[in-house]
C-alpha cells in the first residue's frame, strides 16, 4: 500500500527535463527561505539546473525595457533573487570523484516526507573503480527556525577502506535564471547579489552580500558537524567559503556529516550580520534531531487542521497532500511577504505576487488557519500607499489600485493589456476580505485594516465606471481570461466589482453600528454620500446576458468573434500564448482559463442555475485550460451543476499537474494557486461549501471512482468535520459552539453530528 504521506520516486534518471522537474518537486522551504533540489556534488558541464536559494519578497531592481516609453508605463520591476550556495558539497571517496554521471547507479531514489517536513536522496554508487558506496542526503528548510536549512549527509563504504574528502562551498558567485523565449520566466540572466566580504569565526563562516539596485543587505552563515578525527581546512577567496574535511572510512561504517546555513535579510532583520550570529548560535546550541523533532511537532499540528482524505484513490490522496503541504512551504507568514505564483521553488513569474494568493490560496488558510490568512490581508493592507500611488498613475483621481504583479508595491507587468489592465484584482481582495471575516467575524481586522481596502477599492470603481443608459459600466478592463483583453463589462469583473461596492456599503454600517467607523473614515475621508454612491453603483451594475443563448457572455462583444478551432489546433501549439500574436489571439473566442465560469462559483447567487448550467457547456468548448487556474475551476463548477465524475475528471487534471509536469513547465517552480484549486476542488468542489451571510451553505456530492472524502474547517472558532461516502453526507462539530449550516439549501443547527442523505445523481443534475 502507498504512504501517500511521502511522496517518491526511485531510479535515476539524467533526463535534462526530469531532473530540473525534482528540483522543483522536493525542493524544501518554510515560506521564509526555499531552496531547490539541486544535487549536492553538482553535475557535469552540459547537464542544464537551476541551482536557487530565495527569501520570500527578498528582490532586486532589473530593468523592463519598453519598445515605446508612454506615460505610466513601468520601466523597472523587482524580480526575487538567487541569494548565494551553501548546497554544494564535493565528495572525493578513496582518490574517486563522485557524481552519478560516471559509474554505475545501483540504488536511487528521492523522498518527500510530509509528516516530518524532510527530504531525502537515497542512493547507491559504484565507482568506476569498483567501489561500491551508500549516500544519504537528508534536507530540511524548519517551520521551527525559519532562517534555517540544514543538510545531513551519511557515507557508508561497503566493500572498500581508504580516506574520504568532503569540500563544503559557502558561495556568493551565484545568478538568476532566465528563459528569453517564455514570459512566464524572467529574460535577465544576471548576478544581482554581491558579496562584500567573507569572514570566519569559530569554524562558522558569514558572507555579507547586497543587491545591485534594491539596497536590500544579506548574511549568510554556514557552521558545520563532523565525524570526530575529522581534519578541517578553511579556505576563502573574494566570493566563496570553502571548508574542507579528511577522514577516514571503514568498510562497513558509517560516517555522518552536517551542515547547517542561516540566512538573515535586511527587510526582517535590522542587523542581518548580528541576527545570523545569534540565529547559528541557536541553531547549533542543540543537536539537529532536536530540530528535526521540532519540525515534525509543527506539522502534526498543521495536519490536525489540515488533513485532508480520500478513501478509495490513494494517489489523488497524496496529490492532495502534496498540494496542502506545498502552500504551507510557500506562504509568508510576516508583514513584508505574500504566496509567490511559483513559492519558493524556482525563478517562475519572478517571484511576484499575483491576484492568485487572494482567490485561490487565501480560501484554504482562511478555513483552517486564520491567523495566516489574516497575515496575508494585511500584507495587501501594507501595500495600500502603493496601491493609491498606482492609482494615479493609472489617472483616477481617487482610490488604489492594486498592481497586477509586484513584490514591495510598484506594477511590475510591461504588458498593460493583460497585466495592469487586469482591474478585478481590486474585486479579488475584496472578496477575500469578505470571506475572512464571515468565517471569522474579526471585527478588529476589518475596523484596523480590511475595510480601509474595501473603501478604497470601492472608490476605484466608481472612478473607473460610468453610468450609461441606466446601468453602471466599467470599460476597458481584461477578465481573468487573458486572451481576451482590454473590453468593456466582463462579466467576472463587473459582478465582483458589484460584490465589493455592496459590502464597502454592509461594512460602514457595520462599524457604524459597533462604533468603530470614525477612525477609518477620518483617515481616508470618507463620506456618507460616497457610501451612497457605492449601493448605487452596485445596484445599477450592467450583468450581461444572452437571451438567445441563455448565458452570461464574457463581454460586450466577446459573442460577436468567431470561435476558435481548439480540435483542429496542433497539439505542440498549445499554449497558444507561446505560438500566436496576443492581437490574433484576442479575435476569437478562445477562453485561457475559467473566467465567467469563474464568477458563477464565487457569486453563484447572482444567476440561475439554468444560465450557469448553460454558460458551462458553453465555454467549456472553448477553453484551452493554457492557465494552471482552470481546470479546478471547472471541476469545482461541475460538481456544483451535478455532474461529479466530470469533476473528477478535471480534478484530478489539476490535482496532479506538477506532479506529472502535466503543463511542461514545473521545472521553473510549482503552480501555487492550482495547488490551492486541488483543496478547494474538494471543499468548495465535491462538498460545495459556500461562505455566505447566513452561514455555511453545503451541497455534497462524490465521484463514483472514490468511496470516500474527509476534512476539516474553523467556523467562527468552532471546527466542523465533513466526511461524504456514495449514500450519505456526515457532518460534526468536533469543538467550539453549536454553528448554522445549509445543505440542500436546508437550514439546520450542528450540534454534534448530523447525517443527510444524498439525492440521487440525477436530481443534483
Amino acid at each position: 500500500m502507498t504512504d501517500y504521506h511521502i511522496l517518491r520516486k526511485e531510479g535515476f534518471t539524467s533526463d535534462p527535463e526530469q531532473l530540473l522537474v525534482n528540483e522543483t518537486l522536493f525542493h524544501n522551504a518554510n515560506g521564509y527561505l526555499g531552496v531547490r533540489s539541486n544535487f549536492e556534488e553538482g553535475y557535469p558541464a552540459g547537464v542544464s539546473t537551476i541551482r536557487g536559494t530565495y527569501i520570500n519578497a527578498f528582490y532586486d531592481i532589473t530593468p523592463m525595457p519598453q519598445a515605446e516609453i508612454l506615460y505610466g508605463f513601468p520601466t523597472k520591476k523587482e524580480t526575487i533573487v538567487n541569494l548565494c550556495d551553501t548546497q554544494t558539497i564535493v565528495l572525493e571517496l578513496d582518490g574517486e570523484h563522485f557524481s552519478l554521471f560516471e559509474g554505475e547507479t545501483l540504488a536511487f531514489a528521492r523522498e518527500l516526507d510530509m509528516q516530518r517536513g524532510l527530504t531525502k536522496r537515497t542512493l547507491t554508487w559504484r565507482s568506476p573503480g569498483g567501489k561500491i558506496t551508500d549516500i544519504i542526503f537528508t534536507r530540511m528548510a524548519s517551520f521551527a527556525i525559519l532562517p534555517l536549512f540544514t543538510i545531513r549527509f551519511t557515507i557508508t563504504p561497503r566493500n572498500w577502506s581508504g580516506d574520504i574528502w568532503v569540500a563544503s562551498t559557502h558561495s556568493g558567485a551565484v545568478r538568476n535564471n532566465a528563459n528569453e523565449n517564455d514570459p512566464r520566466v524572467g529574460d535577465n540572466h544576471a548576478q544581482m547579489m554581491f558579496t562584500d566580504r567573507i569572514e570566519e569565526k569559530d569554524g562558522i563562516s558569514f558572507l555579507s552580500a547586497h543587491t545591485g539596485r534594491s539596497g536590500l543587505r544579506l548574511v549568510s552563515a554556514v557552521a558545520h558537524r563532523a565525524p570526530e578525527g575529522a581534519k578541517r581546512i578553511g579556505e576563502k577567496d573574494k566570493e566563496e567559503f570553502r571548508m574542507r574535511f579528511k577522514v577516514h572510512a571503514e568498510k562497513g561504517c558509517t560516517l555522518c556529516f552536517e551542515k547547517l546555513s542561516v540566512l538573515c535579510d535586511s527587510r526582517r532583520y535590522d542587523d542581518p550580520l548580528r541576527s545570523a550570529q545569534e540565529v547559528m548560535a541557536e541553531a547549533i546550541a542543540v543537536p539537529l534531531d532536536v530540530w528535526y523533532a521540532r519540525q515534525e511537532e509543527y506539522l502534526a499540528r498543521f495536519w490536525e487542521q489540515a488533513d485532508v482524505s480520500i478513501t478509495g484513490d490513494e494517489r489523488l490522496s497524496q496529490s492532495v497532500w502534496f498540494s496542502l503541504y506545498e502552500l504551507l512551504q510557500s506562504v509568508g507568514k510576516d508583514a513584508f511577504s505574500s504566496v509567490a505564483a511559483k513559492g519558493l521553488s524556482g525563478e517562475g513569474y519572478e517571484g511576484h505576487f499575483f491576484w492568485d494568493t487572494e482567490m485561490y490560496v487565501l480560501p484554504l488558510f482562511s478555513l483552517i488557519i486564520p491567523g495566516i490568512a489574516r497575515s496575508l490581508l494585511s500584507f495587501r493592507w501594507n501595500l495600500l500607499p502603493a496601491a493609491r500611488k498606482h492609482a494615479r498613475t493609472m489617472g483616477h483621481a481617487s482610490g488604489a489600485l492594486y498592481p497586477w504583479r509586484t513584490i514591495a508595491g510598484p506594477e511590475c507587468s510591461g504588458h498593460y493589456p493583460s497585466g495592469s489592465a487586469q482591474y478585478h484584482l481590486n474585486a479579488d481582495i475584496a472578496y477575500a476580505i469578505i470571506q475572512y471575516y464571515l468565517l471569522t467575524e474579526d471585527m478588529d481586522f476589518l475596523a484596523e485594516k480590511g475595510a480601509e481596502i474595501l473603501f478604497e477599492t470601492a472608490r476605484l470603481w466608481l472612478d473607473a465606471g460610468n453610468w450609461h443608459e441606466g446601468s453602471f459600466r466599467i470599460p476597458c478592463v481584461t477578465g481573468p481570461d487573458e486572451y481576451t483583453f482590454i473590453v468593456n463589462n466582463n462579466y467576472y469583473t463587473n459582478v465582483c466589482a458589484q460584490y465589493n461596492l455592496q459590502w464597502a456599503v454592509k461594512v460602514y454600517a457595520l462599524l457604524e453600528e459597533a462604533g468603530k467607523l470614525k477612525r477609518v473614515a477620518c483617515k481616508i475621508g470618507l463620506r456618507a454620500e460616497e457610501i451612497d454612491a457605492f449601493g448605487k453603483a452596485a445596484n445599477d451594475m450592467l450583468l450581461l446576458y444572452d437571451p438567445q443563448l441563455g448565458i452570461n457572455p464574457q463581454d460586450d462583444t466577446f459573442l460577436s468573434k468567431p470561435v476558435w478551432d481548439i480540435p483542429a489546433t496542433p497539439k505542440e501549439n498549445f499554449p497558444l500564448l507561446l505560438h500566436y500574436h496576443p492581437l490574433y489571439i484576442n479575435r476569437y473566442q478562445v477562453c485561457k482559463q475559467a473566467d465567467t465560469i469563474l464568477s458563477h462559483f464565487v457569486h453563484e447567487d447572482c444567476q440561475s442555475e439554468e444560465t450557469m448550467r448553460r454558460s458551462y457547456d458553453y465555454y467549456e468548448k472553448i477553453t484551452t485550460h493554457d492557465s494552471s487556474l482552470s481546470t479546478c475551476i471547472f471541476s469545482i463548477m461541475a460538481a456544483r451543476l451535478g455532474d461529479a465524475d466530470k469533476a473528477y475528471c478535471y480534478f484530478s487534471i489539476s490535482s496532479m499537474l506538477d506532479i506529472d509536469n502535466i503543463h511542461h513547465n514545473t521545472r521553473d517552480g510549482i503552480h501555487t494557486a492550482n495547488m490551492g484549486g486541488t483543496y478547494m476542488g474538494i471543499v468548495y468542489g465535491f462538498a460545495g461549501l459556500r461562505i455566505k451571510e447566513d452561514g455555511l451553505w453545503f451541497r455534497p456530492c462524490i465521484p463514483a471512482a472514490w468511496r470516500a472524502y474527509r476534512f476539516s474547517i474553523l467556523y467562527k472558532g468552532s471546527r466542523i468535520e465533513i466526511e461524504v461516502d456514495q449514500k450519505r453526507a456526515v457532518f460534526r462539530l468536533r469543538s467550539g459552539v453549536p454553528r448554522m449550516i445549509i445543505v440542500f439549501s436546508q437550514p439546520m443547527e450542528l450540534k454534534s453530528k448530523t447525517v443527510i442523505v444524498l439525492p440521487e445523481k440525477e436530481q443534483l443534475s
